[in-house]
C-alpha cells in the first residue's frame, strides 16, 4: 500500500499551494474588469485541458505506461483516478495564478505575417511528427512519443497565433513555466518515492534527474508551458480588442 494517498498529495502539496496563490491574488485586489478576463482564460484553459486531456490519459493508463499504488486512488472514471482528474484542472489554476502576479499589458499589435504564422505551426507539427515516430517505435518510447506527439498540436496552436508575441514576452513565459514546473517536479519526485504513481520501465527510456523520470519533467513543462503561453496570448488578444478597459494599470493583477 502507498504510504501516501493521491489525495494526500493534494493536501500535502496542491491545496497548501493553492491557498498561498490565492491569497496572495486576493490580498493585491483585482480589478473586476480585469478579473473577468482572467478567469475567463483560466476558465477556458481548464475547460480545454479536461478534455483535451482525459483521452490521452485513458490510452496510456490502459497500456500500462504508468500504474498506481495499492490504495492510492479511491476510485476512477473510464480508468482514471478522480485524483487525476481534479489533478488536470488544479494545475492550470495554479500556474495562471502564480502567471498573474507578474503579468503586464503590451501595445504589440495582433498582427502576425503568414510566413510568421507558418514557421509557427511548422515548427508545433515537427515536435508532433517526432513523438508519432517515437510512439510508433514502441518500447522504451513510447511514453516519450506520446507525450510529444500529444503536446505538438498545442504547440503548433499557439506558435502560430503568436510566437513573436511570445518571444516578445520570453522573461515572462520563463518566469511564468519556470517556478511551477520546479515545484510539480519536486512533488512528483516525492509521490514516486513514495509509491502513489509508478512508471513502467517497458514504456519509458529510464532516464532521470535526481530521481525524476526524464518523462515526467517534460509533462510538467510541456502543460506549464501550455497555460503560459495560452494566457500570454489570451491577455494579448483581449488587450488588443478592447476587451479589457484601456486604463487598466500596467499591473494586471492591481496596485
Amino acid at each position: 500500500m502507498a504510504a501516501l494517498s493521491y489525495l494526500g498529495f493534494h493536501l500535502v502539496f496542491l491545496a497548501p499551494l493553492l491557498f498561498v496563490l490565492v491569497l496572495g491574488v486576493s490580498l493585491r485586489r483585482l480589478r473586476l474588469p480585469r478579473a473577468r478576463v482572467q478567469w475567463g482564460g483560466i476558465g477556458i484553459l481548464v475547460a480545454v485541458a479536461v478534455l483535451y486531456t482525459i483521452p490521452w490519459e485513458m490510452a496510456l493508463i490502459g497500456r500500462g505506461v504508468w500504474t498506481y499504488g495499492e490504495g492510492a486512488v479511491r476510485a476512477r472514471l473510464w480508468g482514471i483516478p478522480y485524483e487525476e482528474l481534479l489533478f488536470i484542472a488544479v494545475q492550470p489554476i495554479a500556474t495562471a495564478l502564480w502567471l498573474y502576479q507578474f503579468t503586464d499589458p503590451s501595445d504589440r499589435p495582433l498582427a502576425v505575417s503568414l510566413p510568421n504564422r507558418a514557421l509557427g505551426a511548422l515548427a508545433g507539427l515537427a515536435i508532433c511528427a517526432v513523438g508519432v515516430a517515437l510512439y510508433l517505435r514502441g518500447g522504451t518510447t513510447t511514453y516519450l512519443g506520446a507525450l510529444l506527439g500529444w503536446a505538438g498540436p498545442v504547440f503548433a496552436i499557439q506558435w502560430a497565433f503568436g510566437w513573436p508575441y511570445l518571444v516578445e514576452k520570453r522573461r515572462t513565459v520563463a518566469v511564468g513555466v519556470g517556478l511551477p514546473t520546479l515545484y510539480l517536479c519536486a512533488a512528483d519526485t516525492v509521490a514516486i518515492g513514495v509509491g502513489i504513481w509508478k512508471l513502467s520501465p517497458t514504456y519509458t527510456t529510464g532516464l532521470a534527474f535526481a530521481g525524476l523520470p526524464l518523462e515526467e519533467a517534460l509533462f510538467f513543462l510541456c502543460t506549464n508551458l501550455f497555460v503560459v503561453q495560452g494566457l500570454v496570448l489570451w491577455l494579448w488578444l483581449t488587450e488588443r480588442l478592447g476587451i479589457d478597459p484601456a486604463n487598466v494599470p500596467a499591473d494586471p493583477v492591481g496596485q
